[in-house]
């Protein structure tokens, strides 16, 4: 019998290596759903495509594997968008595999078509964030354009990218696919390495500045920072890169920053700054007042992307050039230099970074309850395994890990950074878990977060996923809460509340049990250890309900989206 497309492509996955392909079921693509039957491939349904998007990016992040997702026309792709997009935004690569309309009912308007202002027109949905969307016309061009796919998702600046399928040609005759390319990723010319070297070397304030880029081995990272005594700072994305406790770990600069951290940055006379978009939280909204001020100074920019490269400051060096490459190769050329030493900085920055986590770790035992939420983040510290995989949300779960949660060297911290999108936490946990089956993986989420991606909860159980959702709950939008309530004296639109105004929750506890998890609804102050003890030990998806009371998270630093709403007024 004759191969279809639709079996030629799962034979092409199953020869790209891929485990997984993450996606809801619909009239486009279940030739394809047929195929992966009699495959080695696993299909991950989901009963939302945003969840499927998640769960294959968090894959993605955990496993340095492109993530792969199956959609279907219309209202599925465009349920996706937003989890590709975040996506997309952090540099992971995945591979949307979207069905369409049939070919012969084009400009037809028929059933699911977006349509509106040109006929078939749900690939231009994603090209605003894709790296490329390709349209299959062919049968025969299937194959060539999945291999493209890959490619393109993998090599320079991972991504997100789109193949649009008309859902005929998943049943049409195969025509043979071609192997996957292969790239060299880039080095960095060893005089360039030459040259930041001995800039580094010569500078009396050097600093290193590590975005999300660098996710592979910090060996010679470290080994670089520490032969010439250089503080590293890193972005958000980037927490973990280096372990918390090294001490030469200045921390973040910007919004979430410590005193210490933005006014070395600020006052640096060489910044080597290592696969970072200077994003707007880490850069005080780019106002030289308060991180970075490169009016006097050197800045040494390497990323994988040109497009970066002297976006938001201008490079005295800029190089292109793949960044574990090219730390390794300014590591070697460093060490013809003598090394430095800088007691005094690294004492600045012990006590610093003391200070800060001991703060926390203060408000972290109190017995008020609800909980405070530094409480909650002490209990996971001194309970979960050194190892354990932390995945985020956005809100005090996210920023407050970022600022003050010491990670253990073993530990590793996922989150929304580019797009910061509330739901993401839920469904990556689970895509984290089946990247990782032999950690232990925490989803650290907001009950708005939480309710905004109920069916990771499903997915979970149905996938043997032993994630562990803990919710920190306090009934709110809590971060949009305490934003309002600063600005404009009243929280309106951000609280919810039953129809006579009290505070209200769903049972998240409950609505776990439903599902077929674990459900455990913290009451007091002692609950939530022991039931994150029994949550880990059963290996089994398990949800811990944690009231918590709304207050905002410590930020030392500047963000001008704190005080520009008196500025729309003032100027």
């Amino acid at each position: 019998m004759t191969t279809t497309a639709a079996h030629a492509l799962v034979a092409q996955l199953e020869e790209l290596g891929v485990e997984y392909v993450f996606g809801t079921c619909g009239h486009t693509n279940i030739a394809v759903l047929d195929a992966l039957a009699d495959s080695s491939v696993r299909f991950v349904i989901a009963r939302h495509e945003q969840a499927a998007a998640h769960a294959a990016d968090g894959y993605a992040r955990a496993s340095g594997k492109p993530g792969v997702l199956l959609v279907h026309v219309g209202p599925g792709l465009t349920n996706a968008a937003t989890g590709v997009m975040t996506a997309a935004l952090d540099s992971v690569p995945l591979v949307v595999i979207s069905g369409d309309i049939p070919s012969y009912y084009h400009g037809r308007h028929p059933h699911q078509e977006i349509n509106l202002h040109a006929d078939d027109d749900q690939a231009s949905v994603f090209r605003p964030f894709v790296k490329r969307a390709w349209n299959v016309h062919r049968a025969q061009d299937l194959g060539r354009f999945v291999e493209r796919a890959f490619f393109t998702a993998t090599s320079g600046r991972p991504g997100a990218v789109l193949v649009n399928v008309p859902m005929d040609v998943f049943s049409r005759p195969a025509a043979p696919y071609p192997p996957i390319s292969h790239v060299a990723r880039p080095g960095l010319p060893q005089e360039t390495a030459k040259l930041i070297a001995a800039k580094l070397a010569g500078a009396e304030r050097p600093l290193i500045y590590v975005g999300g880029g660098l996710r592979e081995d910090p060996g010679p990272l470290i080994r670089l920072a520490e032969h010439l005594d250089i503080p590293i700072a890193h972005s958000l994305m980037a927490k973990g890169t280096v372990p918390d406790a090294h001490p030469l770990v200045v921390g973040m600069p910007g919004f979430w920053g410590l005193e210490l951290t933005n006014a070395y940055a600020r006052e640096a006379d060489v910044v080597l700054a290592l696969a970072t978009r200077f994003a707007e939280t880490d850069a005080s909204s780019w106002d030289p007042r308060f991180t970075w001020d490169f009016s006097g100074s050197t800045l040494i920019q390497i990323d994988i992307d040109p497009a970066e490269i002297g976006r938001n400051y201008p490079a005295e060096i800029g190089a292109v050039a793949d960044v574990r490459l090219a730390v390794e190769a300014i590591a070697d050329a460093a060490a013809s230099h003598p090394a430095r030493s800088r007691h005094e900085l690294r004492k600045q920055i012990l006590e610093a970074r003391t200070e800060l986590f001991a703060a926390s770790r203060e408000r972290g035992r109190s017995e008020d309850f609800p909980l405070r939420p530094e409480r909650i983040l002490a209990d996971l510290r001194d309970t979960l395994p050194p190892d354990t995989i932390l995945v985020t949300d956005v809100g005090w779960n996210k920023n407050g890990v970022a600022q003050c949660y010491e990670l253990p060297a073993e530990g590793r911290f996922v989150t929304p950074g580019g797009a910061s999108t509330m739901g993401f936490g839920p469904a990556a946990a689970v895509g984290v878990q089946l990247a990782q089956p032999g950690r232990t993986v925490v989803a650290l989420i907001g009950d708005g977060g939480m309710s905004a991606q109920l069916p990771a909860l499903p997915l979970a159980v149905e996938q043997g996923a032993p994630v562990v959702f803990v919710v920190m709950n306090n009934r709110a939008h809590g971060t949009i809460s305490d934003l309002q309530s600063a600005h404009f004296g009243r929280s309106h639109g951000c609280d919810f509340t039953d129809p006579a105004g009290q505070p209200y929750s769903p049972d998240f506890a409950a609505l776990a049990r439903a599902c077929g998890a674990g459900g455990h609804t913290v009451a007091a102050p002692g609950d939530l250890g022991a039931a994150l003890r029994e949550a880990v030990a059963n290996r089994r998806p398990a949800v811990i309900d944690v009231p918590m009371v709304n207050e905002p998270v410590p930020t030392p630093g500047h963000w001008n989206i704190k005080d520009i709403y008196q500025g729309l007024f003032t100027d």
